[in-house]
Protein backbone atom coordinates (compact mmCIF):
# COMPACT_ATOMS: atom_id res chain seq x y z
CA UNK A 1 0.00 0.00 0.00
CA UNK A 2 1.59 3.01 -1.34
CA UNK A 3 2.98 5.34 2.41
CA UNK A 4 1.63 8.50 0.81
CA UNK A 5 -2.19 7.38 0.90
CA UNK A 6 -1.56 7.34 5.08
CA UNK A 7 0.83 10.37 4.85
CA UNK A 8 -2.16 12.37 3.47
CA UNK A 9 -5.07 11.02 5.28
CA UNK A 10 -2.97 12.03 8.49
CA UNK A 11 -2.69 15.71 6.76
CA UNK A 12 -6.56 16.12 6.21
CA UNK A 13 -7.30 14.62 9.91
CA UNK A 14 -5.01 17.62 11.46
CA UNK A 15 -6.37 20.06 8.99
CA UNK A 16 -9.80 19.13 10.33
CA UNK A 17 -9.10 20.23 13.88
CA UNK A 18 -7.49 23.23 12.97
CA UNK A 19 -11.01 23.75 10.60
CA UNK A 20 -12.42 23.26 14.24
CA UNK A 21 -10.35 25.64 16.19
CA UNK A 22 -10.65 28.47 14.02
CA UNK A 23 -14.61 27.66 13.87
CA UNK A 24 -14.73 27.93 17.54
CA UNK A 25 -12.45 31.45 17.67
CA UNK A 26 -15.00 32.67 14.71
CA UNK A 27 -17.83 31.52 17.05
CA UNK A 28 -16.73 33.29 20.11
CA UNK A 29 -16.25 36.67 18.52
CA UNK A 30 -18.20 38.10 20.73
CA UNK A 31 -17.83 36.10 24.04
CA UNK A 32 -16.14 38.51 26.80
CA UNK A 33 -12.81 37.43 27.55
CA UNK A 34 -12.48 34.62 25.01
CA UNK A 35 -8.87 33.63 24.78
CA UNK A 36 -8.67 32.36 21.04
CA UNK A 37 -6.32 28.77 20.41
CA UNK A 38 -4.48 28.23 17.48
CA UNK A 39 -2.92 24.17 16.45
CA UNK A 40 0.28 23.34 16.46
CA UNK A 41 1.40 20.19 14.38
CA UNK A 42 4.70 18.36 14.40
CA UNK A 43 5.69 15.51 12.19
CA UNK A 44 5.27 11.69 12.66
CA UNK A 45 8.07 8.65 12.66
CA UNK A 46 10.85 8.66 9.94
CA UNK A 47 11.38 6.18 7.62
CA UNK A 48 15.10 5.69 7.76
CA UNK A 49 15.80 3.65 4.83
CA UNK A 50 19.65 4.72 4.83
CA UNK A 51 20.87 6.21 7.89
CA UNK A 52 23.25 9.95 7.42
CA UNK A 53 26.62 8.85 7.80
CA UNK A 54 26.32 5.74 6.19
CA UNK A 55 29.29 4.38 4.27
CA UNK A 56 28.57 4.14 0.40
CA UNK A 57 31.11 1.94 -1.34
CA UNK A 58 34.22 2.84 -1.51
CA UNK A 59 33.29 6.21 -2.09
CA UNK A 60 32.91 7.43 1.54
CA UNK A 61 29.99 8.16 3.54
CA UNK A 62 26.17 9.07 2.25
CA UNK A 63 26.09 12.72 3.62
CA UNK A 64 22.31 12.74 4.45
CA UNK A 65 20.71 9.42 3.98
CA UNK A 66 17.14 8.37 3.07
CA UNK A 67 14.77 9.56 5.38
CA UNK A 68 11.13 9.59 4.60
CA UNK A 69 8.21 10.92 6.66
CA UNK A 70 4.89 9.29 7.45
CA UNK A 71 2.62 12.77 7.76
CA UNK A 72 1.96 14.88 10.50
CA UNK A 73 0.05 14.82 13.95
CA UNK A 74 -1.66 17.56 16.48
CA UNK A 75 0.81 18.31 19.29
CA UNK A 76 -1.39 20.99 21.23
CA UNK A 77 -4.12 23.52 21.18
CA UNK A 78 -2.60 25.96 23.19
CA UNK A 79 -4.66 29.21 24.18
CA UNK A 80 -3.41 32.55 23.50
CA UNK A 81 -3.86 34.84 26.57
CA UNK A 82 -2.76 38.38 24.13
CA UNK A 83 -5.24 41.05 26.08
CA UNK A 84 -8.44 41.63 24.07
CA UNK A 85 -9.47 45.60 23.78
CA UNK A 86 -11.87 46.78 26.27
CA UNK A 87 -15.20 48.31 25.67
CA UNK A 88 -16.91 50.60 28.56
CA UNK A 89 -19.90 49.58 29.63
CA UNK A 90 -20.65 51.88 32.54
CA UNK A 91 -21.80 49.17 34.92
CA UNK A 92 -19.39 49.75 37.89
CA UNK A 93 -19.85 45.65 38.05
CA UNK A 94 -18.36 45.25 34.89
CA UNK A 95 -14.24 44.61 35.30
CA UNK A 96 -11.95 44.57 32.94
CA UNK A 97 -8.07 43.66 33.86
CA UNK A 98 -5.44 45.76 32.50
CA UNK A 99 -2.46 42.81 32.38
CA UNK A 100 -1.97 40.11 33.46
CA UNK A 101 -4.10 37.85 35.87
CA UNK A 102 -7.15 36.36 36.57
CA UNK A 103 -10.71 37.10 38.84
CA UNK A 104 -11.10 33.63 41.06
CA UNK A 105 -14.45 32.49 41.41
CA UNK A 106 -15.72 29.64 43.51
CA UNK A 107 -17.62 26.31 41.94
CA UNK A 108 -21.06 25.38 43.40
CA UNK A 109 -19.22 22.80 45.43
CA UNK A 110 -18.05 25.31 47.42
CA UNK A 111 -14.61 23.87 47.32
CA UNK A 112 -12.92 24.02 44.00
CA UNK A 113 -11.58 27.34 42.19
CA UNK A 114 -12.03 28.60 39.14
CA UNK A 115 -10.47 31.47 37.47
CA UNK A 116 -12.02 33.66 34.22
CA UNK A 117 -10.89 36.54 32.62
CA UNK A 118 -14.38 37.85 32.17
CA UNK A 119 -15.59 40.82 34.69
CA UNK A 120 -19.07 40.48 33.72
CA UNK A 121 -20.34 40.37 37.79
CA UNK A 122 -23.44 41.15 39.21
CA UNK A 123 -24.68 41.49 42.44
CA UNK A 124 -27.79 38.93 43.72
CA UNK A 125 -30.80 38.82 45.87
CA UNK A 126 -28.35 38.15 48.88
CA UNK A 127 -25.77 40.79 48.44
CA UNK A 128 -22.81 38.94 46.79
CA UNK A 129 -20.81 39.26 43.86
CA UNK A 130 -21.18 36.76 41.45
CA UNK A 131 -20.98 35.84 37.84
CA UNK A 132 -23.69 35.50 35.44
CA UNK A 133 -24.18 31.66 36.41
CA UNK A 134 -24.14 32.62 40.11
CA UNK A 135 -20.69 31.64 41.38
CA UNK A 136 -19.24 33.60 44.07
CA UNK A 137 -16.32 36.09 44.07
CA UNK A 138 -16.06 36.46 47.62
CA UNK A 139 -17.57 39.69 47.83
CA UNK A 140 -20.39 40.26 49.82
CA UNK A 141 -22.43 42.64 51.87
CA UNK A 142 -23.87 45.06 49.05
CA UNK A 143 -27.18 47.04 50.39
CA UNK A 144 -29.26 48.51 47.42
CA UNK A 145 -30.06 50.99 50.15
CA UNK A 146 -26.54 52.83 50.69
CA UNK A 147 -26.50 53.55 47.09
CA UNK A 148 -23.80 52.37 43.74
CA UNK A 149 -20.56 50.33 44.54
CA UNK A 150 -17.34 51.51 43.72
CA UNK A 151 -13.96 49.48 42.54
CA UNK A 152 -10.85 50.51 42.87
CA UNK A 153 -7.97 49.93 40.57
CA UNK A 154 -6.36 47.48 43.65
CA UNK A 155 -9.51 45.73 43.61
CA UNK A 156 -10.69 47.42 46.42
CA UNK A 157 -15.01 47.25 46.39
CA UNK A 158 -16.50 49.58 48.68
CA UNK A 159 -19.98 51.36 49.18
CA UNK A 160 -20.94 54.78 50.49
CA UNK A 161 -17.37 54.65 51.97
CA UNK A 162 -16.86 51.27 53.67
CA UNK A 163 -15.01 48.35 52.16
CA UNK A 164 -17.42 45.35 51.64
CA UNK A 165 -14.96 43.03 49.57
CA UNK A 166 -11.38 42.97 48.31
CA UNK A 167 -11.06 41.59 44.86
CA UNK A 168 -7.10 40.03 44.06
CA UNK A 169 -5.74 38.50 40.77
CA UNK A 170 -4.69 35.36 39.86
CA UNK A 171 -1.41 34.55 38.19
CA UNK A 172 0.13 31.00 36.70
CA UNK A 173 3.23 30.11 36.04
CA UNK A 174 1.62 28.30 32.72
CA UNK A 175 -1.80 30.03 31.87
CA UNK A 176 -1.89 28.16 28.58
CA UNK A 177 -1.98 25.07 30.54
CA UNK A 178 -5.32 25.74 32.26
CA UNK A 179 -7.76 23.65 31.92
CA UNK A 180 -10.83 25.29 30.06
CA UNK A 181 -14.45 24.48 31.25
CA UNK A 182 -16.69 26.72 29.81
CA UNK A 183 -18.85 29.38 31.00
CA UNK A 184 -15.55 31.70 30.28
CA UNK A 185 -13.90 29.50 32.95
CA UNK A 186 -10.60 27.76 33.78
CA UNK A 187 -9.28 24.91 36.74
CA UNK A 188 -5.86 24.60 38.06
CA UNK A 189 -3.97 21.65 36.35
CA UNK A 190 -0.63 20.20 36.17
CA UNK A 191 0.66 22.25 33.38
CA UNK A 192 -0.29 25.35 34.32
CA UNK A 193 1.00 25.20 37.70
CA UNK A 194 -0.10 26.43 41.10
CA UNK A 195 -2.49 29.58 41.25
CA UNK A 196 -0.64 32.45 43.05
CA UNK A 197 -3.03 35.21 44.10
CA UNK A 198 -1.70 38.77 44.09
CA UNK A 199 -2.75 41.98 44.90
CA UNK A 200 -3.70 43.95 41.55
CA UNK A 201 -1.11 46.35 40.39
CA UNK A 202 1.71 44.87 42.86
CA UNK A 203 4.44 42.45 42.01
CA UNK A 204 3.65 42.94 38.01
CA UNK A 205 0.08 41.99 38.31
CA UNK A 206 -2.55 44.18 36.23
CA UNK A 207 -5.20 46.13 37.46
CA UNK A 208 -8.64 46.51 38.13
CA UNK A 209 -10.62 48.53 35.44
CA UNK A 210 -14.62 48.74 36.44
CA UNK A 211 -17.06 49.78 33.90
CA UNK A 212 -15.95 48.29 31.17
CA UNK A 213 -15.36 44.27 29.36
CA UNK A 214 -12.76 42.92 28.08
CA UNK A 215 -13.60 41.68 24.90
CA UNK A 216 -12.16 38.28 22.58
CA UNK A 217 -8.75 38.45 21.71
CA UNK A 218 -10.39 37.21 18.40
CA UNK A 219 -9.66 39.24 14.89
CA UNK A 220 -12.25 37.86 12.23
CA UNK A 221 -10.15 38.33 9.40
CA UNK A 222 -6.78 36.56 10.85
CA UNK A 223 -9.25 33.84 11.63
CA UNK A 224 -10.98 33.78 7.91
CA UNK A 225 -7.38 34.00 6.32
CA UNK A 226 -6.68 30.80 8.59
CA UNK A 227 -9.40 29.00 7.69
CA UNK A 228 -8.78 29.02 3.79
CA UNK A 229 -5.43 28.17 4.22
CA UNK A 230 -6.90 25.23 6.24
CA UNK A 231 -8.97 24.30 3.60
CA UNK A 232 -6.45 24.99 1.19
CA UNK A 233 -4.04 22.38 3.06
CA UNK A 234 -6.89 19.99 3.21
CA UNK A 235 -7.33 19.79 -0.18
CA UNK A 236 -3.55 19.58 -0.92
CA UNK A 237 -3.77 16.50 1.24
CA UNK A 238 -7.05 15.04 -0.77
CA UNK A 239 -4.93 15.51 -3.84
CA UNK A 240 -1.81 13.86 -2.45
CA UNK A 241 -4.07 10.42 -1.49
CA UNK A 242 -5.99 11.08 -4.90
CA UNK A 243 -2.93 11.07 -6.69
CA UNK A 244 -1.33 7.86 -4.60
CA UNK A 245 -4.62 6.50 -5.57
CA UNK A 246 -4.17 6.85 -9.33
CA UNK A 247 -0.84 5.43 -9.12
CA UNK A 248 -1.79 1.99 -7.85
CA UNK A 249 -4.63 1.93 -10.05
CA UNK A 250 -2.59 2.21 -13.15
CA UNK A 251 -0.08 -0.34 -11.46
CA UNK A 252 -2.76 -2.71 -10.85
CA UNK A 253 -4.24 -2.50 -14.51
CA UNK A 254 -0.36 -3.24 -16.28
CA UNK A 255 -1.16 -6.83 -15.67
CA UNK A 256 -4.62 -6.40 -18.17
Amino acid sequence: MPRALWTGASGMAAQQVNVDLIANNIANVNTTGFKRQRANFQDLYYDIAVAPGTRAGDLGTNPTGTQIGTGVKLSGTPRIFTTGSVEVTGSQTDMAIDGEGFFRVTLPDGTTNAYTRAGDFRFDSAGNLVTPDGYLTGVQGFDPALGPVAVATDGVVSQNGAQIGQLNLTRFANPAGLTAIGRNLFVESQGSGQAVEVTPGTNGMGTIRSGALEKANVEVVTELVNLIVAQRAFEANSKSIKTSDDMLRTANEIIR
